[in-house]
């Protein structure tokens, strides 16, 4: 319990640098009004904060009447966090302010199964780093789809990247001298909707992606659950159908060799709605156009998707469900069944439960795994290592540099 007030603790504090950098200087009572905590707790929180260098007293704000409230702002703006984004076939990248906001963004393809992958990623993000915006870079966030058992490491294995025991971490530090924290891709996109989005509002979510693949992020009161190696919510590699399609896992009947965008583009194929050489947004495409057939393929995902999903909820028992990824550009085809496939199997109790789907932008994954960055300089529960001490070194010392 005592680890996860602790860990509660540092979003808290983080969230609090965010509003700040987001929307400027504040009252206690404010920021406590806006991030729904007590107002003895956000005391306990400004006071920590105000001790490390991270924020500083202003001059008071005008009042009404009563006593004049004294106003709280950033000692510095001044530095950043970039977050990498490793797919299959491309790399996104961020620069992100202490707000979370994206300064600058880019996409480059890539070849994870190339042997030069890894010197090939050093080269993009030293690249990109090398075109920043000159403000101080506190450090860099990786998130990718595979295991990641500890973010201060970063050692990878990832059947989507063909990457087994890759030392992404080290080999990532050694060559940009900057601090690194690896990460499984919705584990981050988790981080940063605790910090930024919908999240932020409820101490029990459930995080889930569906794309290229299907993957699950939960939180629960208020901490990231990342299980024994970082793997917990792997909710594509649920069983749904016995003998189904071959999974990249190498099992069959896996959800998302069900009804992830590879199977739905084969099952398009197989009885020649697209051809060899269409895509996933060809499908997309006949389904907005009213092709029968391309929308039965995406309304079969749904219904499966739905009662997966189910599953999930009622194991889980989460406040709200945050649905978002690249198949979400293809909702509406999926929304009718899903929704009716989900209420009917959802336990009584749940059925209520709401289901929020965000729009998307690629750079969403990125952006989650800068968030990982942000949240590392209040990381009491070490998740971040050595590396989460080294943000908050560079943190403090872009403070002191401004004062």
């Amino acid at each position: 319990m005592a680890s996860t007030s602790r860990t509660q603790a540092d979003v808290n504090r983080t969230a609090v640098l965010a509003r700040l950098g987001a929307r400027g200087n504040a009252s206690r009572a404010d920021l406590a009004r806006e991030l729904n905590l007590s107002p003895a707790l956000l005391t306990q929180l400004t006071r920590d904060l105000l001790r490390e260098g991270l924020i500083e007293e202003l001059e008071q704000s005008s009042s009404n009447g009563g006593r004049p409230a004294r106003l709280l702002g950033l000692v510095s703006r001044n530095f950043t966090a970039l977050g990498v984004k490793v797919a299959p076939d491309h790399v996104a990248m961020v620069e992100v302010g202490i707000d979370g906001e994206v300064v600058r963004s880019v996409t480059r393809p890539f070849e994870a199964v190339s042997p030069l992958a890894t010197s090939t990623l050093v080269e993009l993000v030293t690249q990109f780093i090398a075109e920043g915006t000159g403000t101080r870079v506190l450090g860099v966030g990786v998130g990718l789809p595979g295991n990641v058992a500890e973010q201060g490491v970063g050692i990878v294995d990832s059947t989507q990247l063909g990457w087994n025991q890759v030392p992404l971490g080290e080999i990532l530090r050694r060559a940009l001298n900057l601090p690194v924290v690896v990460e499984n891709n919705v584990n981050a996109l988790s981080a940063a909707e605790r910090l930024y989005g919908q999240g932020r509002q409820h101490d029990d979510v459930l995080v889930v992606t569906v794309g290229n693949g299907v993957g699950a992020g939960l939180i629960a009161g208020g901490v990231l659950v990342r299980g024994r190696a970082g793997g917990a919510g792997d909710l594509g590699h649920v069983p749904v159908r016995e003998d189904g399609p071959l999974c990249q896992c190498g099992n069959r009947g896996c959800l998302e060799a069900v009804i992830g965008q590879a199977a739905l583009v084969n099952d398009a194929r197989s009885i020649r709605l697209i051809g060899t050489a269409e895509t996933i947004d060809d499908l997309r495409a006949l389904a907005d156009a009213g092709n029968a057939g391309a929308a039965e393929i995406f309304g079969n995902a749904g219904h499966v998707f739905g009662r997966a999903l189910a599953g999930a909820i009622n194991l889980f028992d989460p406040a709200i469900v945050v649905l978002l990824g690249e198949g979400v550009q293809a909702w509406p085809h999926w929304a009718p069944t899903f929704e009716r496939a989900l209420r009917s199997a959802l336990v009584p109790g749940k059925r209520g439960t709401p289901v929020v789907v965000e729009s998307w932008q690629d750079d969403r994954w990125a952006q989650g795994a800068a968030a990982l960055v942000l949240a590392t300089p209040f990381d009491a529960d070490g998740v971040a290592g050595e590396q989460g001490r080294l943000v908050r070194e560079r943190m403090v010392a872009s403070a002191e540099a401004t004062a």
